[in-house]
Order: C-alpha cells, then sequence, then structure tokens
C-alpha cells in the first residue's frame, strides 16, 4: 500500500511538472512514457518467469513476496511518466482549441450558450459562454465575455469620463450583491445559464498583466478551459433556453435561481454577500474591503465552500439517515436488519455533499472533500481497511486526473496540506475533545482549548505556503477561528442553506426574512471581534518571496514536527521555517540600482531600489470605486520584496493612470516624503468626495513641489528634477494638456548607470530640456506611454540610452506606443520594451553592469507561449 500510495502522488507531480514548463509539451513526453512502461513490463515478465521456475518439481523454496514484486522506485517512475504524459494530453487539446489570429481584436458572430453563473457587476455582467457556432470560423468552445450596460458609470462611480481607461485584463472588480442592482444594470437583460445568444463579440487572446510574483491572469482562465476574451457590440439576440443542455448547465441553473431567491432577503444586509457565498459559493458577491479583513484574520477559508463546510453538510446528512433508518420498519422488519444503517447514512451523506459540491460551484475543496468522503463510502462498503493518508492519496490523485489544472489553484495546497495537519496532529486522535465527568463549563473551556491548540497547528504548519502565496501570514488567526469556525460552520452557513431553500417556496418569505436576520446577527457578533483583530498593527506579517529552496526547507521541517511523539528532536521542525519567514531579498550596493516597470496596464508605476531606500514613481489607473491598479499589482509586487514602507513617493501629474493608486498607497503604507506638481492634499480630499469617503487617506510625512533644481542622495545614488521650470502648484482640474506638459521629470544618476523618468512630457518640452543640456541616460521611459506626440528625435539622439521602456495596455484605444517611435528608438540604438507586450521590465545596475529582463520572457508558461 505505501508503494501505491506514493505512486498515486507521483502521477500528481507528474502532471505538475508539465505545468512548470516555459513552452508546450513536445513528443519527448510520449516517448519518456512508452520507455518507462518497456522497462517495468520487462521487469514483471522476469519477474513471472521467476515465479514459474520456482514451482513444483524445484528444490528451491519459492520465492517471497517482496522478492517478486516490481521494485518501488520503477513503479513511481512509471507513474512519474503516466502523469506527465496525461498532462501533456491534456495540454495539448486545451491548447489546439485557440482564437484563429485572423479574428484578433476583431468583431465577430457567434452563437453561444450561457454556461456558468454570470458575475453580476454595478454595470456590466461577466459570464462563460459555450461557443455553439461563428462567423467566421476559428472561435474557441469556452470563451468569458463581457456585456456592459450602455454608457459609462466612471472610474469613481459618478459618470464622470476619466483620463485613461482601465486595461481590458483589469477592469473587473469585487462587488457587493446590494449594489449590483444599479440603474445602469437594470438596462442589462437578466442572463440564465443555458440560455443561448447571438452575439457580436470583439474578441482577443486571454492576455493579463504579468508581474513578478503577481497573478496570473492568462493561467487562471487557462485552468477554466477559456480561450478568448469577447466584449459585446450591438443588441444580442435571445434564440433559445436549454435548462436541461447537461448535468453542469442544471447545476449552474439552480445556483442561477437560489441566487435570485435569496437577494431580496440579503440584498440591503451588510454581510448578506457573506449569506449568499456561504449558500452557493459566489464569491463575487463579497466586498474587496471584506477580502481585506478576512485575509487578515485568517478566515477566508470559512467565507469560501470549503471543505469543512461540505464534511459538515455530509454528516448532518448522514446522522439524520442514521438515525432514521435504525428506527424504520418495513414489512415488519428494521431496516437495519436488511441493511446496515451505517452503510445507508455513507451513500445518503455522499449523494448530500455531491449535490451541495455542484450547488457550490464543484471547486477545487469541494472536490477534494466528495472524492474523500466518496473513498471512505468506498472502504466502508466493500470493507476495505485503508488509513487516513491512503484516502488523501487517493483524493489527490482523482482531484488531478479530474482537472490537472487544479495544481495552479491556492486552494488545492492550502486544503490538502491542512487535512494532513489534522490527521498528522494528535489533537483529534487517540484522546477525547473532552472529559464527559466534568462540568458543562470545563468541557467547553477543554472543548475551546483543544479547537484553538488545532488551529494553531494548522496556522503554524501553512505558513510557509501562505507566505510562498500570498506574502502574508496572519498571526490572529488562531483566535479568530476559536470562535469563527462553530459559528460560521455550525451555525452560520446551516442558517444560510435554510434561507436559500426557504426562498424558493412561494409564501414562505416571512420565514426566510427571519432566518436571514437570524444568520446576520450572527455574522455580525461573529465579525465584531473579527474586525478589532484585522485592524490590529500585529493582525499579520509581510514576507518577502523566499526562493523554492527555503520553502522545501521549511516544509522538511513541518514534516518533521508532525512526526509522532517521542522521535529525537520533533520540535526542533518548526525553526526549519524561520529562514523562509525572515528571508529578506538582497539590496543593490551603494551606488546600484534596481528598477521595475511595472505592468498596470494603461498606466504608469515605477519601483526604484537603492541599497536601503525605496523610491515609488507614479501609482497606476484607477479602475473602478473598489479597484485601483496599486490594490492589483503595486502593492501586492512590494508585498513579494518585503516592502513595508516607501521612502521618497513622486506623482508625476495629476492624470488618473498616474495618481489612481496613490490613496491605496497611503492607506497600506507610510510615505516619508513625497513629490507632485499640484496639491497632494487636494486631490486625496477631492477624490475621497467623490468616493464617499468619510475621510481622506493620512497625507506623507512631508511633501514638496517637484521643480527644476531640486534633488537629493540616497546611497550614493543622485536624483534630480528637471522639468517643470516653475515652482508653482498646477490645479487638480487643470486641462489634460496643461498636466502633461508640467509632469516632473526625474533624473537618477548612479555610480555606473542612469535612469531618466519623463512622465507625459511632450516633443516642446522634450526639445526645451535638450537646449537647456539634457544629461544623457542609459534607460529611459518613454515618455507619454510611446505616444507619437512624444519621444523627439533631438530627444532621443542627446539621451543616448541603450534600453527604452514604454509602459502601456496590450489593446489600448490610444494605439501607445507607436510604431513611429519603436522605430525612432530602436533606430538610434535602443532596445525598446513594451510592458503591454513584455510584461514588467526589470533593470539592475550591478557592478557596472546593465541587465535588463522581461517578466513574459523570464517566467513563460505553456498557457502564454502564443502571446504577443
Amino acid at each position: 500500500m505505501a508503494v501505491a500510495r506514493v505512486g498515486l502522488l507521483a502521477f500528481v507531480a507528474g502532471v505538475g511538472a508539465v505545468h512548470l514548463a516555459a513552452a508546450p509539451p513536445g513528443p519527448w513526453a510520449p516517448a519518456l512514457f512508452l520507455v518507462c512502461a518497456l522497462l517495468f513490463l520487462i521487469y514483471l515478465r522476469r519477474s513471472a518467469g521467476r515465479v514459474t521456475g520456482s514451482g513444483i518439481g524445484h528444490t528451491n523454496p519459492p520465492p517471497s513476496r517482496s522478492a517478486i514484486a516490481p521494485k518501488p522506485i520503477l513503479c513511481w517512475v512509471s507513474a512519474f511518466a503516466v502523469g506527465v504524459l496525461y498532462g501533456s494530453f491534456r495540454a495539448e487539446l486545451r491548447l489546439a482549441d485557440v482564437l484563429d489570429p485572423s479574428n484578433e481584436d476583431k468583431v465577430t458572430r457567434v452563437v453561444l450558450r450561457v454556461a456558468e453563473l454570470p458575475r453580476i457587476e454595478p454595470d456590466s455582467r461577466l459570464f462563460i459562454g459555450e461557443v455553439l457556432s461563428s462567423t467566421p470560423q476559428g472561435v474557441p468552445t469556452r470563451i468569458l465575455v463581457r456585456w456592459s450596460a450602455p454608457g459609462y458609470n466612471g472610474p469613481f462611480g459618478t459618470g464622470r469620463p476619466a483620463s485613461a481607461s482601465a486595461s481590458s485584463a483589469s477592469a473587473a472588480s469585487s462587488v457587493s450583491s446590494r449594489s449590483a442592482l444599479s440603474p445602469a444594470s437594470a438596462a442589462l437583460p437578466e442572463l440564465i445559464p443555458g440560455q443561448v445568444w447571438r452575439m457580436a463579440l470583439i474578441l482577443r487572446s486571454p492576455h493579463g498583466t504579468r508581474n513578478p510574483g503577481g497573478f496570473d491572469y492568462e493561467g487562471h482562465l487557462f485552468a477554466q478551459g477559456v480561450r478568448a476574451v469577447g466584449t459585446v457590440r450591438g443588441k444580442p439576440v435571445l434564440l433559445d433556453d436549454t435548462p436541461w443542455a447537461g448535468l453542469s448547465i442544471v447545476a449552474q441553473r439552480a445556483r442561477h435561481h437560489v441566487r435570485e431567491a435569496m437577494l431580496p432577503f440579503i440584498g440591503d444586509l451588510r454581510w448578506g454577500g457573506v449569506l449568499l457565498a456561504l449558500a452557493i459559493g459566489d464569491q463575487a458577491s463579497v466586498a474587496s474591503g471584506d477580502w481585506q479583513t478576512f485575509n487578515r484574520s485568517g478566515l477566508t477559508h470559512l467565507v469560501s465552500i470549503s471543505g469543512s463546510h461540505v464534511t459538515m453538510i455530509a454528516v448532518m446528512a448522514g446522522v439524520v439517515v442514521n438515525a432514521t433508518w435504525r428506527r424504520t420498519r418495513w414489512r415488519g422488519r428494521s431496516l437495519s436488519e436488511r441493511f446496515p444503517a451505517q452503510l445507508a447514512a455513507a451513500w445518503v451523506a455522499l449523494v448530500v455533499s455531491w449535490l451541495y459540491c455542484l450547488l457550490a460551484g464543484w471547486g477545487v475543496p469541494a472536490r477534494r472533500t466528495f472524492v474523500m468522503l466518496a473513498v471512505v463510502a468506498v472502504s466502508l462498503g466493500w470493507r476495505l481497511p485503508m488509513c487516513p493518508t491512503h484516502v488523501l492519496a487517493v483524493a489527490a490523485f482523482a482531484v488531478v486526473a479530474m482537472d490537472p489544472w487544479s495544481l495552479l489553484s491556492a486552494g488545492f495546497w492550502l486544503s490538502f496540506l491542512a487535512v494532513y495537519v489534522l490527521m498528522m496532529s494528535t489533537g483529534w486522535w487517540g484522546q477525547a475533545v473532552a472529559d464527559l465527568s466534568r462540568g458543562a463549563w470545563l468541557r467547553f473551556r477543554k472543548t475551546l482549548a483543544t479547537a484553538a491548540s488545532l488551529q494553531a497547528l494548522i496556522t503554524l504548519a501553512l505558513m510557509p505556503v501562505l507566505g510562498l502565496l500570498f506574502n502574508e501570514v496572519s498571526l490572529v488567526s488562531p483566535l479568530a477561528n476559536a470562535y469563527a469556525i462553530p459559528l460560521i460552520g455550525m451555525l452560520i452557513t446551516p442558517l444560510s442553506l435554510l434561507l436559500a431553500g426557504l426562498a424558493l417556496i412561494s409564501g414562505w418569505g416571512t420565514a426566510a426574512a427571519l432566518v436571514a436576520e437570524s444568520a446576520h446577527w450572527l455574522m455580525e457578533m461573529c465579525m465584531w471581534p473579527t474586525t478589532w483583530l484585522a485592524s490590529l498593527r500585529g493582525a499579520s506579517i509581510v514576507v518577502a518571496t523566499p526562493p523554492w529552496g527555503l520553502t522545501l526547507f521549511a516544509m522538511l521541517g513541518v514534516g518533521l514536527a508532525l512526526l509522532p511523539r517521542g522521535i529525537p528532536f520533533r520540535g526542533l521542525g518548526w525553526t526549519f521555517m524561520l529562514p523562509a519567514l525572515f528571508w529578506v531579498p538582497a539590496r543593490p550596493a551603494p551606488g546600484d540600482w534596481e528598477l521595475y516597470a511595472l505592468d498596470v496596464g494603461q498606466g504608469s508605476a515605477l519601483v526604484l531600489r537603492t541599497a536601503h531606500r525605496v523610491l515609488l514613481y507614479d501609482t497606476g489607473d484607477r479602475y473602478s470605486p473598489e479597484a485601483d491598479a496599486a490594490q492589483r499589482v503595486l502593492l501586492p509586487f512590494l508585498r513579494t520584496r518585503g516592502i513595508r514602507g516607501i521612502d521618497v513617493l513622486i506623482i508625476s501629474h495629476s492624470d488618473l493612470d498616474h495618481v489612481g493608486g496613490m490613496s491605496s498607497v497611503l492607506d497600506a503604507m507610510p510615505v516619508d516624503q513625497s513629490y507632485a506638481p499640484f496639491e497632494l492634499s487636494s486631490w486625496l480630499a477631492y477624490e475621497s468626495r467623490l468616493l464617499k469617503r468619510q475621510e481622506a487617506p493620512a497625507p506623507p510625512r512631508a511633501s514638496a513641489q517637484c521643480a527644476y533644481g531640486a534633488g537629493w542622495r540616497m546611497d550614493k545614488v543622485d536624483f534630480a528634477f528637471l522639468w517643470p521650470l516653475s515652482e508653482g502648484s498646477i490645479d487638480i482640474h487643470a486641462g489634460t494638456r496643461e498636466r502633461n506638459r508640467n509632469s516632473c521629470v526625474l533624473h537618477i544618476q548612479g555610480a555606473h548607470h542612469a535612469i531618466l523618468l519623463p512622465g507625459d512630457i511632450t516633443a516642446d518640452e522634450e526639445r526645451t530640456l535638450v537646449s537647456r543640456g539634457l544629461p544623457p541616460a542609459d534607460v529611459v521611459l518613454a515618455a507619454h506611454h510611446g505616444s507619437r506626440y512624444s519621444s523627439a528625435a533631438s530627444f532621443v539622439h542627446t539621451l543616448g540610452a541603450s534600453h527604452a521602456i514604454a509602459q502601456a495596455g496590450r489593446w489600448n484605444r490610444y494605439g501607445h506606443p507607436s510604431e513611429l517611435i519603436r522605430q525612432r528608438w530602436q533606430a538610434q540604438g535602443a532596445t525598446f520594451w513594451d510592458t503591454g507586450r513584455h510584461g514588467a521590465m526589470v533593470v539592475r545596475s550591478h557592478r557596472g553592469r546593465l541587465t535588463v529582463q522581461a517578466e513574459r520572457l523570464h517566467n513563460s508558461r505553456y498557457w502564454a507561449a502564443t502571446s504577443p
């Protein structure tokens, strides 16, 4: 059994190896499988020959069972090869379903079926569609469609136009269910899974921002089978409704009807979105600010449909069936005499858990729990003895076999590791949770202490993985989970499901409203201490992304610490994770620097690190009232580098694609000094009014105007402003032309190489800088995102840069960067980089050597191999 258990995990490892490939799997995968299978068959034949030669008539004793068994290492290698072959086969099938290049960014007429529960946003709908036919041909079978309401609601939700639009890959934002019923939303028809529509779509291959340690949007869509993204043009026509097109459509349609039935009862409740998420797994109904609270308190797994919810529902169903089965008689005989009550309860619990998993969206944690319950039910029915680790190995194999891309989900690793910790810990195994001979208060204290200690153990064991995946570890998680697990798992979740059932029954509105109020009151009781815990300064710690070697070393320590009691030095295993949790990335030497031109779509955000300081130049765009580039790209990147504060913040000008994320930065971390050509306090107050915030973010500790002549020195690196020439402040309501002309132009001179950051100045300002004596630079940010109205010929010639970087969104409506500007820089001898095509750019000046690294080229994956 041990050999088989490791073999199943070797299969999982083989599939995972495919996902680490930088290019589509080639013909070497089947060849590897055939070689290993041939060796395995040869060994089995020889083993069978030895068994035959040891039969009757031979004096030699028959070989032992271990002598004729295949060598474990050969079994494991074969299982790994099978995993590689299976993962390669599935990947090749999905890669073949691709958008034809001739249809890229063009209008295509398609007939599609709504395949999943649509995501409701204030002024749009987002859903996955199954393409039934298309004109022209060459459209993938699964596409992601955005259907926007007429008119533009603006990044502040006020209908005001922005200075720059958000990139298509970053436009979606999490909103609560109560905000979905806006006037713009009412203009959209009701989208139900199973409906068949004829639409005109602008189709594009999936494309998202690519940054070091950032979220892989393209991989996320590839894992869902989505191979194109479409935007509705014109007025679609409803052709048909097919509610019984398949099991998946039936399940998604049920989720839709449950959501529509629940919304009237939870739409105005503060935590109504959480109740909806607990009932059907609609996580988009939870506001983005609430997710931050859950992350800092370690309760994210409870708000999502987790394994504990599925197990609880299954156990409740099993207990009811077991008790009823034992007491029910048919034709004078108890049902237990005909079929054991324990087995009946197990099979009914399995069916109930399967139905609940379908209602919850069939996510990775739900799938893992269902498979584990199925293995337990089968082992009970067939009387197969299986230890918990065997169940876990079979579950991992089954989940990956059903969906090879589940390995790309953080939920896969966290759920399996948490269950493994539960199995290996002695808190629940071999000892009672509470002594029934004691009083109720003592039993309650014992139970609470046991739950808290177990949760602390899980939190400690998950720290390396949480640090690697999210760069944040909650320190208050054990305390928060001690009261939240029984409240949410045993009370709020059943009430949410009861609310869903009552809401579907006509005439039971009063009962449904009462259940909704009760569940919401319990949720408020749970969130009152949770919000306080999450607001504490030390609620969580930021962990820089450690090297893989340190993470593996930390997990080795976790495995050592979970060994049975009595093993020497077992407790020292926890110290193995200290290097990963306290790892600090290497900093440049004095005089050297590191520049990160982040991929934030159509916007600007750059981070410069010196030996001991961090400078931030611009903060990216604002996409909606709830989302901006700082939340989605900039702040996660800073966490991966272990950066907890900004020494110098420079906002080049007040265009929204440069200043849109400033409030989020100020909310998240301290800023010592800021420079801008306008009054930061005026902008923060203006933005707060538009966002209807009660108070503006705390401003930087010191603020100043950027103007010619201002400069400073940090870590033997010189910083000097070359523009604007005047020292006066620019009105934040000034026209676009005036704002661009007064952008802060910063020149950075290290010990060996120089950088120029020109903001959005135009060719006129560039020629003025040349006439005043523009210093050369090795690396330059192409002004105004590579606009054809910037990068004048004299400016390009005078700088003599070896690398020019344009920060622009792919397929942006402005046509940035201009092909003329690209050719002009290249003719001058510079390598031209475009973040929309190459992802984030990492430039390092180290000991006299200048290196440039493009994220899409350095960390490519096979699903993004065709990205331009």
